[in-house]
């Protein structure tokens, strides 16, 4: 129903009248996933100020790298997933490296959401066990991307206005329990930690490619559409960590099982109950948005990238993430991390090569236009390269 790409998603009533909505959440929906609850702790190691540079200045790394890739497949006329515009613009080498980073990213974040929806409803509705929860909402998400990019896109708008609105609930729920304190810690030994979880917390990439489609002849609204998707996610991330790292600390944190980390069950723990009930529905709401999305941008890949069946490319998209959880391999910290240095590294240094060759070899005159961005460009690759060393050195 939902299968044909590249011609423009129909929508009726009040989203026929609001793509560029729909398209802006999708982004955010997308970004603002697991990272978001793995950012507090990570940052409460290194310093909440120190933090707070290191979230602005790669939030704006992303501003641009995001509209990179909007520009890219302005100037591209036929459709395809990241690996295709990678691929047409920088050879095979250039299509197989993006579709291993695609697929390093997708699945560590797909694995990441599993574990998390499963500690986070766990907590919520306090019975059964965190797999149990993590099955339920497996099942729930896997029939929604099975729809298609049409369900998606109307689920990210309702889902997004929600999770705004519990943040400013927790906001003013926790305002007198924040210790300053805590605010004020400063390790210049960990000022590496944060970077790889900070670097997942801004990827959305795969979903840019659906935001040209839902925008269908609105695409002059995909640059606008870019920066609110990615501007947003940083205020969010700013708010989000300033109010859990000032409640619950980093010894507190320090306290707890690995799992336990994330932000929103660290909250309940040690505030309020009833907001830590809060803090966990914006958990669920921010895994869900960004599981859907991954979850279809993937299975495109498969699909329109490389001619599978739909049938198959759905096995593919979420039968290694069940495993990976069923088996307990790894915690939810620590795949945040390491899917961050990798998968956003190479991604990064591919869409700032791929931007380069397609101001030279686009086929169409795109929608918006930026600088070719050169310095700029050289900057973040070297940001890339280096965190990808730091990970394994």
């Amino acid at each position: 129903m939902f299968e044909k790409r590249g011609s423009p998603k129909e929508y009726s009533g009040f989203f026929a009248n609001h793509k560029m909505a729909i398209a802006t959440t999708t982004l955010i929906g997308t970004v603002v996933g697991a990272g978001i609850l793995g950012i507090p702790y990570v940052i409460a190691q290194a310093g909440f100020l120190y933090g707070l540079i290191l979230m602005l200045v790669l939030g704006g790394a992303y501003i641009f790298i995001n509209l990179f890739v909007g520009e890219i497949i302005l100037r591209t006329r036929k459709q395809h997933q990241l690996p295709g515009y990678v691929g047409k613009y920088l050879g095979p080498w250039g299509k197989k490296l993006m579709a291993f980073s695609v697929l390093v990213g997708s699945y560590g974040a797909l694995t990441a959401y599993l574990i998390g929806e499963g500690a986070t409803l766990h907590s919520i509705f306090n019975f059964g066990s965190p797999l149990l929860f993590t099955l339920l909402f497996f099942l729930f998400t896997f029939i929604i991307v099975y729809r298609g990019v049409k369900a998606t896109g109307r689920a990210e708008l309702i889902l997004i206005s929600l999770l705004v609105f519990v943040v400013l609930l927790i906001g003013f729920f926790s305002f007198n329990k924040i210790n300053l304190s805590y605010l004020t810690h400063l390790n210049v030994a960990k000022f590496l930690v944060p970077y790889g979880v900070i670097v997942f917390a801004y990827l959305g990439l795969p979903s840019i490619p659906e935001m040209q489609e839902q925008l269908g002849k609105e695409k002059k609204k995909l640059k606008k559409a870019i920066i609110l998707g990615s501007i947003i996610p940083i205020i969010l991330y700013i708010v989000f960590s300033f109010i859990i790292i000032g409640v619950v600390g980093l010894e507190n944190f320090e306290l707890l099982e690995p799992n336990e980390r994330i932000a929103t069950i660290a909250l309940g723990i040690y505030s309020y109950p009833l907001l830590g009930v809060f803090a966990n529905i914006l958990a669920f709401l921010a895994m869900f948005t960004s599981f859907l999305t991954i979850g279809t941008a993937l299975k495109e890949v498969y699909q329109f990238d490389y001619n599978i069946p739909k049938g198959w490319a759905l096995a593919l998209t979420f039968s290694l993430p069940l495993a990976i959880v069923l088996m307990n391999l790894t915690s939810f910290i620590t795949v945040l991390g390491i899917t961050g240095a990798v998968a956003g590294g190479i991604d990064g240094i591919l869409i700032i090569l791929t931007y380069w060759k397609a101001k030279k070899m686009g086929e169409r005159k795109p929608e918006y236009s930026l600088g070719t961005h050169y310095f700029l460009g050289a900057i973040l690759m070297l940001m890339f390269v280096s965190g990808i060393v730091y990970l394994f050195f």
